[in-house]
């Protein structure tokens, strides 16, 4: 089955975007164009005959073969590869020819080219606010290609303006949906959750350039960061985040190894400590576990007491 075989058919003629219901593409009117040619040149060998070898009515009937393959040689057209041509006539979308190769058609047509080919679109960077308020700064990186051409030329003015501009709405609305950054690690964050904004940016993106249609095949944010005038402020918010997460997870493991050391100290029997030496104990090794540098021990030749 061909690609164009898989395109929606309709019973009529296409619809024209006047009448509020979408376009819909269909297969144009085309013949193979070598036999095409090979009919246009038994034509004008006939138009020649007849106008060099023949007078009167013959005469006649050559210069309406003459005119007959001048219309013709207009009806040739060619497809490129990841390519369409789209027909219409006197105002009339007639169809659009998707099949590669050398056609020929009704010479009164009007053909456009559609690239059919796989497109990046960047966006520029975005100044928004974020779900907590906060300014940001947001690009993406969009891949999309037309699959309809009939909505593609009829349904919207300009599509490839089209999907920039809704590009650029759906990018600020998403950023609206998200925080820069969850502290409370719980819920999604633009920052922490790229892959799941991705899909969410590529949803929105399919629902709002289904009018013009073209199909996304990836979108995904290609630039991230708090607005200049915060950026100082809110990297000292990471760092302070980061500084007390290191923090908490130090001083668990400093209580652990304290309470394993006066547990090993009570089962084997080594030493015998009363409350207020258990206490300076756990001060001492708290003090040397969690510091950021490394402490001078300082030996008690005297009496532990």
């Amino acid at each position: 089955m061909s690609e164009m075989d898989k395109v929606p058919q309709t019973s009529g003629r296409g619809v024209s975007p006047d009448s509020g219901v979408a376009s819909v593409e269909r297969r144009a009117f085309g013949l193979p164009g070598v036999p095409a040619v090979l009919l246009w040149l038994v034509v004008v060998a006939a138009a020649l005959g007849t106008l060099l070898f023949g007078g009167g009515a013959l005469s006649l009937l050559g210069f309406v073969l003459a005119a007959l393959a001048f219309f013709g040689l207009i009806g040739f057209f060619i497809v490129q590869p990841n390519q369409a041509s789209v027909l219409t006539l006197f105002g009339r979308y007639v169809g659009t020819e998707r099949r590669n190769g050398f056609y020929w058609t009704n010479p009164f047509t009007v053909r456009k080219r559609v690239s059919l080919r796989i497109r990046n679109f960047n966006s520029e960077r975005l100044k928004v606010n974020d779900l907590m308020g906060n300014p940001i700064e947001i690009a993406a990186v969009i891949v999309w290609r037309v699959v309809d051409t009939a909505r593609a030329l009829f349904d919207v003015e300009d599509y490839v303006g089209f999907v920039e501009i809704q590009a650029e709405t759906a990018l600020r609305h998403l950023a609206s949906q998200y925080p820069y950054d969850n502290y409370e690690e719980t819920g999604m964050s633009l920052r922490g959750n790229a892959d799941e904004v991705a899909e969410a940016l590529g949803r929105e993106l399919t629902t709002r350039l289904r009018h013009a249609g073209v199909e996304v095949l990836e979108a995904r944010l290609s630039h991230l960061a708090y607005s200049p005038e915060i950026a100082g402020a809110m990297l000292q918010r990471q760092q302070a985040s980061a500084i007390i997460a290191a923090r908490s997870q130090i001083v668990a493991g400093a209580v652990g190894m304290v309470e394993m050391a006066l547990k090993q100290l009570s089962e084997q029997n080594i030493v015998q400590l009363d409350e207020e030496r258990k206490a300076q104990m756990v001060s001492n090794l708290l003090v040397v576990l969690t510091s950021e540098r490394g402490t001078q021990p300082v030996v008690n030749a005297g009496s532990l007491y």
